[in-house]
Parts: C-alpha cells; structure tokens; sequence
C-alpha cells in the first residue's frame, strides 16, 4: 500500500498543507468542518502522520535545509529539535547542516541546493549584509531564522525572516537596570561594528543610555572579539580592573554566565556589587548562582514560524515576510536596585 504524505492529505482535501498540519498539531484556528473532514480522510486512508512511515516516501526533493551558522551557540539548539518536528508535521524531512561562524552561510546553502534538489532553507543564524548578488545562488525560497538583514542591501521581497528586534530588546534591557536605579552601567559585547548582531544590541545599549540622559563611556565597554565564554571572562575581568560598573549588560547568556564567574574571580558580588542582565534565555542561565536575569527569547515560536513561513512559500499561498517577536523578562536574582542611584 502507499503511503501518503501531508500534502497528499491537503490535496485530498482540497485545502492547505499548513491547515492540515494544524488538525495535527491540535492548533484551534481550523473549523470544525474541515478539522472533521481533514480527520475522516485520514481514517480512510490510513495515514499514519509520524517518521517511520513518512521515511518510505520522502525523496531528496522533499528535503527543507536547515543550515547553522555557529557550532557552539546553545541558543540555536533549542531551536533545531522544534523545527525538526515542525518540518516533520509539513510532510518534508530535515538536512541538517551545521557549519562555524566564519563560513559563509550562503554559500554553504548554495551548495547543499546544488547537491540535494532542496525544496527551500532555514538560516539559522547569519550576517546581516546580504546583497543581491550574493543570494543570486540560491533558487529556492529561503527563511533566515534570529537574525534579517538590517545592514545590506538585499530587497524584503527576496527573502523571509522571523527574528527578535535585537536593538529594541538590548535597549529594554539597558532600560531595566537604569529604573532599577544604576547609572554607570556597562556592555559585554563582541563588538561595536561590523554589521552583527553585536553591533545591534551595542547600539541598543547606547540608545537606552541617551534616552536615560546618561553620558556613554568607551571604558565601560567591553569588547570581546567573539561569543565564547572564555573571551567574556577575560574581558570581563579587564573591564573590571579598570572601572567600576554597578552594572553589567551582556548581549548573550552565556557571555553574562562567564561575567558573573569573572565577577566572582574578582572579588565582586552579583548583584550586591554588579548587576547583571542579558537576552537569550538559555536554560543553563537558571541554574547559575545567582540565577540570571535575562529576556527569554521565544525559541520555540521562533523555530515553529520560520517553519510555517517556508511551508507557505512553498505552497504559494504567501509572499515573503517579515515578523518580530518580543522577549520576556525572565526575572532571576543577578539585578539589584540601588537604593541611591549613583550620579552619571
């Protein structure tokens, strides 16, 4: 007997992949009608919506690319496991590719077309400068996932992006510590430049200040060069022998995990002598002492829309877009208020 796919279950009932894979997945905007019908047409067939069957007709052609820019993010791991299984809901199969941050992502994608017949792609992670010559390689409709291209020079209409607003998010960020009283506060960062994500969430951090009538300080800055958390030590600890911040921003979990071990390696308390927040909202931040205040991406909505945005362009049944998504402050016990806020 064959075995249908997703897509032959929307055919059979004349309706959308993507409302079929909502009957699946129980979601609640889907009439009853057509929820009973979608149903009954998969009793009469048999259909059996998990891997192992689906695995018998998949074809190289089936394929959606996720490639991850970024080998040791572990942000980015809390989203690759939804969108396998969201992937997997849409009737395609996963090619997961996984390359180091200084390789080129188009490139790596251009490729894995060529050689898998890929029906669309996932960047998960990327530059921020893209051109049009540049994604001219690629001929299949591509989502980029955490990140759009602020910095180039690439038309919205050519791409799609599900992404947080990174500015905006580090400026709220920065926006916390100064209501919680602290004026001299400082930045973790990679870097202030070069069209990245680093250079969004420093920009936010400096946005904030000028709203709060505070004075930017470059000896407040700490750049580390990269996201690993040896780096965010070391500089941490130089920020630190050099000023005295009653605060820190860091624009990644992992970089303030590795802050507050600097702090720590320093003599400082968090938060009773720094402050510290960051944007990420990895589980291991939970489980450090203190526990970090952090804004929590929604890792999980990020994944399912990028997914849901490349099934519809695969369908036709939309044009590329573009979605922001908010943080949630996830309050821990690394930010203190100052009973007496310091001068600028």
């Amino acid at each position: 007997m064959e075995h249908l796919t997703i897509k032959d279950i929307a055919r059979l009932c004349e309706t959308s992949v993507s409302t079929v894979s909502r009957v699946l997945n129980n979601h609640p905007d889907v009439s009853e009608t057509m929820r009973t019908k979608v149903l009954e047409i998969m009793r009469e067939n048999h259909f059996v919506p998990n891997n192992s069957a689906r695995s018998l007709v998949i074809r190289e052609s089936d394929l959606i690319a996720v490639v991850v820019r970024g080998l040791t993010n572990p942000f980015f791991s809390m989203l690759i496991k939804t969108m396998e299984y969201a992937i997997d809901a849409y009737g395609y199969a996963m090619a997961l590719h996984q390359i180091s941050s200084s390789e080129d992502e188009l490139k790596a994608a251009a490729q894995l077309e060529r050689e898998k017949r890929l029906k669309g792609i996932i960047l998960l992670g990327g530059r921020f400068n893209y051109s049009p010559m540049e994604v001219a390689a690629i001929n299949v409709p591509f989502v980029c996932c955490t990140y759009t291209n602020t910095f180039g020079a690439l038309d919205e209409t050519r791409y799609s992006s599900v992404a947080i607003d990174d500015m905006a998010e580090a400026r709220r960020a920065v926006e916390y510590l100064i209501e919680n009283g602290h004026r001299k506060i400082g930045a973790l960062i990679e870097r202030t430049d070069g069209g990245s994500i680093s250079q969004l969430r420093y920009e936010g951090y400096i946005g904030a200040l000028e709203k709060g009538r505070l004075k930017p300080d470059n000896s407040l800055v700490a750049c580390a060069g990269s996201f690993e958390m040896a780096d965010a030590y070391t500089a941490t600890k130089a920020l630190l022998e050099r000023s005295n911040p009653t605060s820190l921003f860091a624009i990644s979990d992992s970089m303030a995990i590795a802050a507050i071990k600097a702090a720590a390696d320093s003599g400082i308390k968090v938060p009773d002598q720094l402050s510290i927040i960051a944007i990420d909202g990895l589980e291991q931040s939970k489980y450090c002492v203190p526990t970090l205040t952090t804004l929590e991406q929604p890792a999980d909505d990020l994944a399912r829309r990028s997914v849901d945005i490349l099934a519809g362009l695969l369908g036709a049944e939309i044009e590329n877009t573009h979605v922001f998504m908010e943080t949630r402050l996830r309050e821990g016990g690394s930010v203190i208020e100052l009973l007496k806020p310091n001068d600028p």
